[in-house]
Formats: C-alpha cells, sequence, structure tokens
C-alpha cells in the first residue's frame, strides 16, 4: 500500500488552500477538474512520488480549500497555484491538467510562461466549443434552484438509476460515473454549489465552452503532452487533434479503452506516459546546463 501523502493548508490571497505534497526530485502539480479534488490524482501520485515532488491542490470552491466568494475564471485559478507554488518554495514545475484543470493549466502556461518546464493536458477544457450537455445544463438560468434538489435526490438513489441517467447524455459507467456520482453529492452543500457555479458558469455557457485557448496555443513554447480517452464522451477527441497542431512541441497519445478520466482507467499506463515524458525534459535541461 502507497504512504499517503501528508495534507497542508496554504494561505492564498487571504484565503485557504489545501494541498498534498510528497515525494522528492522535479516537481509535479495535479490539477483537478470541476467538482472533482486531489483525491482523483492520489494514486498516479503515489506512483511518481518516488522520482518526483508531487502536489495535488484543492482547487479554490473544491474539497477543503475555501468556497468564498469570488473570482473562479481560468486566470484566477492559475493565479492562485502560483502563488502555491511560492509557498511551496518551487521555482519552475510541470503541470498536470484534467478537464478543467487543463484549461487552467494552459493559462497557467500562457501567464506564467517562466514558471512553466512541461505541461500535461488531460482530456482537457478549452480547447473548443463542444462539450457534453451535462457540463452545458448547469449554464441554464435557473440551475442554482434546480441543482440542490437534483443532488439531494441522485445522492438518496441507487447507482444502477444514476448509471441509466447518465448513459441517456452519453457517459459510460467506471470511473466516469463514479466521479460524476462524488460530484453530484457534493452539491447537497450550499457554499459547494455556488463554488461551482461560478467556476462553470465562467467556462461553460448554454452553447458550450465560452472560451477556446485555440489563439495562444502557438505561444505554449514549453513541451506539451496531450492524453485522451478514445472513449471520452465529455470532450470529443477532435480537441486533442487540433491542439496537437497548434502548439509547436506538442504530442498526442490515445488511450483506446479509456474515458473521460484516462488517468483512472488506465493508471499504470498513465504514469509510465508521465516518466517518459518528463524523464526526457529533465533529460534536455541537463544537456542545456552542461
Amino acid at each position: 500500500m502507497a504512504t499517503e501523502l501528508p495534507s497542508a493548508m496554504c494561505l492564498v490571497n487571504g484565503h485557504e488552500m489545501h494541498f498534498k505534497r510528497g515525494g522528492t526530485g522535479p516537481p509535479l502539480v495535479f490539477v483537478h477538474g470541476v467538482l472533482g479534488t486531489h483525491e482523483v490524482w492520489v494514486e498516479l501520485a503515489a506512483m511518481l512520488a518516488e522520482e518526483h515532488t508531487v502536489i495535488l491542490p484543492d482547487l479554490f470552491g473544491h474539497g477543503a480549500s475555501s468556497k468564498h466568494r469570488g473570482d473562479y475564471s481560468l486566470g484566477a485559478h492559475a493565479a492562485a497555484l502560483r502563488d502555491l507554488i511560492t509557498a511551496c518554495g518551487l521555482d519552475r514545475v510541470t503541470m498536470i491538467g484534467h478537464s478543467l484543470g487543463g484549461g487552467i493549466a494552459l493559462q497557467f502556461a500562457y501567464l506564467f510562461p517562466e514558471r512553466v518546464d512541461a505541461l500535461v493536458l488531460v482530456a482537457s477544457g478549452g480547447l473548443g466549443r463542444e462539450v457534453n450537455l451535462l457540463l452545458r445544463a448547469p449554464t441554464l438560468p435557473g440551475s442554482e434552484l434546480v441543482l440542490p434538489l437534483i443532488a439531494n435526490r441522485w445522492a438518496c438513489r441507487q447507482g444502477n438509476t444514476l448509471s441509466r441517467g447518465l448513459r441517456a447524455v452519453g457517459i459510460k459507467g467506471g470511473p466516469d460515473v463514479a466521479q460524476a456520482w462524488h460530484g453530484f453529492e457534493s452539491l447537497g452543500d450550499a457554499a459547494h454549489r455556488r463554488a461551482f457555479l461560478a467556476t462553470i458558469r465562467a467556462v461553460v455557457g448554454p452553447e458550450g465552452q465560452r472560451l477556446s485557448a485555440r489563439e495562444i496555443l502557438p505561444q505554449i513554447a514549453v513541451p506539451t503532452l496531450v492524453v485522451w480517452g478514445k472513449r471520452d464522451r465529455m470532450i470529443p477527441i477532435s480537441h486533442a487533434l487540433q491542439a496537437v497542431e497548434l502548439i509547436p512541441n506538442a504530442r498526442l497519445e490515445v488511450l483506446e479503452k479509456a474515458g473521460h478520466f484516462p488517468h483512472l482507467d488506465e493508471p499504470e499506463r498513465f504514469a509510465e506516459l508521465i516518466r517518459e515524458f518528463t524523464g526526457g525534459q529533465v533529460g534536455k535541461a541537463q544537456s542545456r546546463g552542461a
């Protein structure tokens, strides 16, 4: 059994950000998606902690971090992560972001290029308009009144009933359903629900994603690994194909049996990809320093 990473709190702009940190070596920062927490990365981080410093934050509005009233835009999340990384005494990091976290990682690389060694985008948001109805529904007018009822009702249902509902919008079983279950359970809490709506409405509207990073992708100079599940029904794989065409130093890895959470569907393969990718970046850095 992997050793549990220790928890810590950091004061960022007067608000508490919860994170886990462990390991030694070149630092990796793992950024979860909307309605997620650091827990989505725990198994993977434990695999990599022997060769890397791993940092797993709960974004503001998520997990054990503050759910204050404020700015939940991609840029605000990126700035908060910069302050966390600085507080941890780190200079440059590899950013690994999933879904919403991928959009935040992209913003981080664009806004603070001097702080990034490499970038890993996992089923990333921010690369195109199209997203699943499940992500667009909370942006509709009146959803703040409906969400408490949905969250409480779903929390009381059996898992197979939830699975049938998710299949109706194209979401398959396995980690995709499990993570949707955990996420919707959390919306029973009013503060969490308010922060969720502020976050999702900052990046998604009824017609799809509001923001596209396509115009900044050619300016992402760091080595970039794009990882996607072939069975992803939340964000189409076409976004990944377009991204690797626009990012100068990018490559795409498609996990054939994975859905929207490839790091959960195929954790060993995903860890292998990260080791291979980050090992190559360390070698290049050492060559430049020689």
